[in-house]
């Protein structure tokens, strides 16, 4: 259903809010996460740095921001699968499996990218 309230900067900052809340939920309830945050926190920094020119930063940078809107997407379906129907289900589990690799793909992605990014240098 299309939201009927006006949009402005009230409900900018109401859906900022509602991110902030789902980044904090995310870091508290879901380990692989919070090691995909620490990863990053690692990571941003040295593909700033390791990156020649605007293009090469965004490929390394970029692809790890993937890494984590993936996780995201995945713990979402997971919580839903998980509310929604608590015993084993064939389609519940295979809506979880793809989620997750989904995740593993874009972690293919960014060793792609370091990869190709940074292995002519060496």
């Amino acid at each position: 259903m299309p939201s009927t309230e006006p949009r402005g900067p009230r409900q900018i900052a109401r859906a900022f809010k509602w991110s902030m809340q789902g980044l904090r939920a995310a870091w508290r309830h879901e380990a692989s996460f919070r090691l995909e945050g620490y990863l990053f926190v690692i990571l941003f920094p040295l593909g700033l740095w390791l990156g020649h020119g605007a293009l090469e930063k965004a490929l390394l940078v970029g692809s790890l921001l993937l890494v984590l809107a993936a996780e995201l997407l995945n713990s979402a379906i997971e919580a839903v699968v998980d509310k929604t129907t608590p015993e084993f289900n064939e389609l519940a589990g295979r809506a979880k499996d793809m989620g997750s690799a989904a995740v593993l793909l874009l972690m293919c992605n960014v060793l792609l990218c370091w990869g190709l990014v940074l292995y002519p240098r060496a």
